[in-house]
């Protein structure tokens, strides 16, 4: 967990989900990678979910922050690195709180290593793998740093109402990577 901790050091909320994969680390990490493997139709409509009053707003004449948006997915997350067959890790930042998720763009890790935390939070997604048995351990965690109490404030009831979903969606993940490193050649 080199690249969690190094681009998060210290968190205030995390999340952590594993699943034995009876296929080599470098394999699984590689299927980790791969956006059409963890683009999830369940994960899409629990987004749907969530971003549905803004849109909704949006059509009926109000202002939305999304209505010109693609749905959130995670291509909205910046990959901070690869180390080699241990650990996969990815970045976003932003008011995950509000209804537009108030996105912070990320150029690079670098970007989200410098960002300053204040009144925003900062998210990073990772996957490691470990060898076990005749396969690999592959765990997904989820580790979240408020930069200041007012962040806090406003992100501690967003995550209790929206884990379950989170976790939902991590293990939904993590079946996705198992069955796609099965399948391939």
């Amino acid at each position: 967990m080199e690249l969690m901790t190094r681009y998060l050091p210290r968190y205030q909320f995390a999340e952590e989900h594993s699943l034995h994969v009876p296929a080599s680390p470098a394999r699984v990490l590689d299927m980790a990678a791969r956006p059409d493997v963890v683009d999830d139709p369940v994960a899409r409509r629990l987004i749907s979910l969530r971003e549905l009053p803004n849109r909704l707003a949006g059509r009926l004449g109000f202002a939305s922050a999304l209505q010109n948006r693609p749905a959130f997915s995670l291509g909205e997350f910046t990959q901070l690195g690869r180390d080699g067959e241990r650990e996969l890790a990815f970045g976003l930042a932003g008011r995950f709180w509000r209804s537009d998720y108030g996105l912070v763009p990320l150029a690079d890790a670098r970007a989200f290593a410098a960002l300053d935390a204040t009144g925003i939070a900062k998210l990073v997604l990772n996957f490691t793998a470990q060898p076990e048995g005749q396969g690999t351990r592959l765990t997904t965690r989820t580790r979240v740093w408020c930069g200041d109490d007012l962040a806090r404030r406003r992100f501690t009831p967003y995550w209790l109402l929206i884990r379950p979903a989170s976790g939902l969606i991590r293990r939904r993940l993590l079946r996705r990577v198992h069955d796609a490193a099965l399948l391939a050649p």
